[in-house]
């Protein structure tokens, strides 16, 4: 594999807040309030930027509410 591939594969686990809601079937506020109360965290890559989410995390998250 490529450095190029490496680093498809690595943006590809981490998601913006809109392809989190989207697949959340939930708002952008919702969201925000589950990271603020720890029940799904959010990182920002820099201090300015937006949130992110693991993908991990996320599918996580949805197996735990079936």
């Amino acid at each position: 594999a490529t450095y190029y591939d490496h680093e498809r594969r690595k943006i590809a686990r981490i998601l913006s807040i809109t392809e989190a809601f989207r697949i959340l079937g939930v708002s952008t506020m919702t969201l925000r309030r589950w990271d603020t109360k720890g029940i799904l965290k959010s990182f920002r890559p820099t201090p300015s930027s937006q949130r992110r989410y693991r993908r991990t995390d996320v599918e996580r998250f949805l197996e735990n509410k079936k």
